[in-house]
């Protein structure tokens, strides 16, 4: 008698937590025919720390630096859109000059961000040299955080009615140590001679020929494009469909940007692109992405301009909202009862409830805010940009080979500190 022949089945499989292009703590479980994917089921929650609670239970300024910690590559953006919800319950507006600032640093922080997707990108795609290149870039921008906020990361710079501080006149300077001596210290020194934003538009100059150097060595590679081009593809229509924002839309031809559209602080006073793609794949959200960062230069080449010649106040003289100036509290009763009202309870905001929304570099990144009439948050949800993207990774990948999930997963450009909050 014949044996039976043997039952071929799927096999289920977990890529990731562990897994170096799973990207932090994303756990995949792929069902695959042989090498072809079967279906992809995402599982999140594993870097949940409950940010959204955690802001019900703390003054609404408290909150700042918990929103650094969402998407931790694009610190600033975060806290944009959180301080953006609570002046629109408050019904104020920042003074102009700390409008273009935060302008300016939404944009250096689109760099920031683009800058680390491209060199994780590229590594997951199998390329060394241009993760080194981006972060060489990324130490300078890094440094602009660090000059406004003295912190390199987690800044909480913005403040409702404005920004922390104006811009600093000086920049540090790099000291003499064992390793470099004195002539490659004062070359290292020789941009930082100025003040902060003689720093960026010395950046602002060279920039544009970094991004050139990216492209030489991918953008016509013969293996870059096997690996990104027809691989994850999305149609306009399933990208809408699927609530996907930001490059992922544009990549698909759909021109939607959120600073063009729907105008906020000073966007629509200064002169950019919306880049977009044409077929919707990895390779076409390789190039909005690079073409993204060209627009941001331009942007933040503007924004220099205009505060060089606009001198002014960054924060609103409201002391019921602002921090009084130390200078004042020495000799005021008044700035100091004003001091430690803020640094205790805060301030109470009117009852009500507002979304605010800015084009974060993943897409849109929303705020919820709804307010009781007391000193924190009734309720506060974050509307994640990089949520959507991955909810729709099993239909981006069905079809293609295991290796083309590294890819695709990379393009969305995801960070689980704003997916799980």
């Amino acid at each position: 008698m014949k044996d039976n022949p043997p039952e071929i089945r799927n096999y289920v499989f977990n890529f990731g937590p562990q897994h170096p292009a799973a990207h932090g703590v994303l756990r995949l479980i792929l069902e695959v025919d042989g090498e072809t994917i079967v279906r992809a089921d995402p599982h999140v929650g594993l870097l949940h720390r409950a940010t959204e609670k955690l802001a019900e239970s703390k003054p609404f300024n408290h909150t700042i630096g918990y929103m650094d910690r969402l998407d931790y590559v694009s610190m600033m953006c975060n806290e944009h859109g959180y301080v953006l919800a609570i002046e629109k319950l408050l019904g104020i507006t920042p003074p102009v000059r700390a409008q273009y600032i935060r302008v300016m640093f939404d944009e250096i922080t689109r760099i920031l961000n683009h800058l680390l997707w491209l060199a994780a990108h590229s590594l997951d795609n199998g390329g060394m040299a241009v993760f080194l290149y981006c972060f060489r870039e990324r130490e300078d921008l890094l440094d602009c955080y660090e000059a406004v906020s003295g912190a390199r990361m987690h800044a909480t710079y913005y403040r409702p009615g404005g920004v922390y501080r104006d811009l600093p006149d000086t920049m540090p300077q790099y000291q003499p140590s064992k390793w470099q001596n004195a002539k490659e210290i004062a070359a290292l020194n020789e941009n930082r001679q100025g003040s902060l934003l003689d720093f960026i538009w010395d950046f602002t100059n060279r920039f544009p020929g970094c991004v050139d150097e990216y492209e030489a060595l991918l953008t016509n590679n013969r293996i870059w494009k096997q690996r990104t081009v027809n691989i994850g593809i999305i149609s306009p229509e399933r990208a809408i469909a699927l609530g996907f924002t930001g490059p992922m839309l544009r990549g698909s031809g759909v021109a939607w940007d959120l600073r063009k559209k729907q105008p906020y602080e000073v966007y629509d006073q200064l002169d950019f692109d919306i880049p977009v793609g044409t077929v919707g794949d990895c390779y076409d959200r390789y190039l909005v992405r690079v073409n993204e960062m060209r627009q941001s230069n331009r942007i933040i080449r503007q924004c220099v301009e205009w505060l060089r010649k606009n001198p002014g106040p960054v924060m609103i003289d409201d002391y019921k909202i602002a921090m009084p100036p130390r200078e004042e509290m020495k000799i005021s009763m008044e700035a100091m009862i004003h001091h430690f009202k803020n640094m205790t309870e805060g301030y109470i905001v009117p009852e009500g409830e507002a979304y605010a929304a800015i084009e974060h570099p993943k897409g849109e990144f929303g705020v919820y805010l709804v307010s009781d009439g007391a000193n924190k948050p009734y309720r506060l949800k974050v509307r994640a940009a990089g949520f959507p993207h991955l909810a729709g990774l099993n239909e981006l990948i069905r079809g293609h080979m295991i290796a083309d999930v590294v890819s695709t997963l990379s393009s969305l450009d995801i960070v689980f500190g704003e997916i799980d909050r």
